[in-house]
């Protein structure tokens, strides 16, 4: 889908496609060397019971129990990506605002569904923070990422709450928050907020982008809603047991373990990208996610040279409000960044 020369469909998997396939892998926010040997043990095991039709009431009530919610509040889902096209199917809106540059599947659902879809751009020189004075009062449905992909913007949670308004509902993509140190601006498990949407992923941190399953934190009325629009037996039975797993308190400790671990690694990588700053290099922050927003002069000749000398990247210029000097980079361990950095300082170093 192509708006406004944007490819909302295209996705950082894109690149470690087919040819891709050999390369390092730095253009996808998945965790790399996941999942963890328990966690497959776990999903096999699970395989006994592939016979029966899924059974959600006990990764459903784990998932409550995380966030101290009753089980009204949660809905179990393929994925963050369904519970974006739930939410353009089954709620009735008139005014949707998507607060750009983000994960683009949002605006792409709402646009399948027939909506119209306004745009509030947030500004490179603003260090692509959320000004909630832009979002237009009338608004009914707002969307918004935090932490934001792929810019690694961590919003406060007050300016995101403050997006709240009566008659509005106030879609917020969590789907990285468990790779932020505490989860602090994390909105999960507020019921404070009137018309708030959390969606959360089980896929990035966990290694479980083939697996597919998230969920979705809102008011009972809305999880009915959305409960209605779902086909029956939306999750599988594989996905279900990794719900109840990576929700657990050994899996909680884990998460929090890996979100130290990728913010060492991602100042490492920060700290090692600020040396080409001479060439034109420059990284968006303060980033806090496990992906870095980086500008490079060029930058799609750049990619193609990492290509080559075996580093995949994600372009930028298929998210709205960003042009073709992007790249998202994914926080990786300290030795693989050590040689993607020699890569950039080889191929900046041809471009000058």
């Amino acid at each position: 889908m192509h708006t406004d020369g944007h490819d909302l469909r295209h996705h950082g998997d894109a690149e470690v496609r087919d040819d891709g396939s050999a390369l390092v892998d730095l253009a996808v926010n998945v965790r790399a060397d996941t999942p963890p040997a328990w966690l497959r043990e776990h999903l096999a095991a699970s395989l006994a019971g592939l016979a029966a039709y899924p059974d959600g009431r006990a990764a459903r009530a784990a998932v409550a129990a995380r966030h101290g919610l009753p089980v009204e509040r949660v809905l179990l889902t393929a994925g963050a990506a369904e519970a974006f096209v739930l939410l353009a199917r089954a709620l009735k809106v008139r005014r949707p605002v998507v607060v750009h540059p983000q994960f683009t599947e949002p605006e792409a659902a709402l646009r399948d569904a027939g909506h119209g879809v306004d745009r509030v751009l947030l500004r490179e020189e603003d260090g692509f923070r959320l000004d909630p004075a832009a979002v237009p009062e009338d608004a009914d449905l707002v969307v918004v990422g935090n932490p934001t992909n792929p810019t690694s913007v961590l919003h406060p949670a007050a300016a995101v709450a403050g997006l709240a308004r009566p008659g509005r509902t106030l879609v917020v993509d969590e789907a990285f928050m468990d790779a932020v140190p505490g989860e602090r601006e994390a909105l999960a498990g507020r019921t404070d907020v009137p018309g708030l949407v959390v969606l959360r992923s089980l896929t990035k941190t966990w290694g479980l982008a083939g697996l597919r399953v998230g969920y979705v934190l809102a008011a009972p009325d809305v999880i009915g809603e959305l409960e209605r629009a779902q086909p029956l037996w939306p999750v599988s039975t594989p996905a279900l047991a990794a719900a109840e797993a990576c929700v657990s308190p050994r899996a909680l400790a884990e998460a929090a373990d890996a979100a130290r671990r990728v913010a060492a690694d991602r100042a490492h990588l920060v700290a090692g990208l600020a040396g080409f700053a001479g060439a034109g290099v420059r990284v968006a922050g303060p980033a806090e996610g496990p992906f870095v927003l980086v500008r490079v002069p060029a930058a799609a000749a750049v990619r193609r040279e990492l290509r080559a000398l075996g580093y995949a990247v994600r372009r930028g210029d298929t998210f709205p409000g960003l042009g073709e000097e992007w790249l998202r980079v994914a926080v990786r361990d300290r030795g693989t960044v050590d040689g993607f950095l020699r890569a950039v300082g080889t191929v900046v170093g041809a471009a000058g």
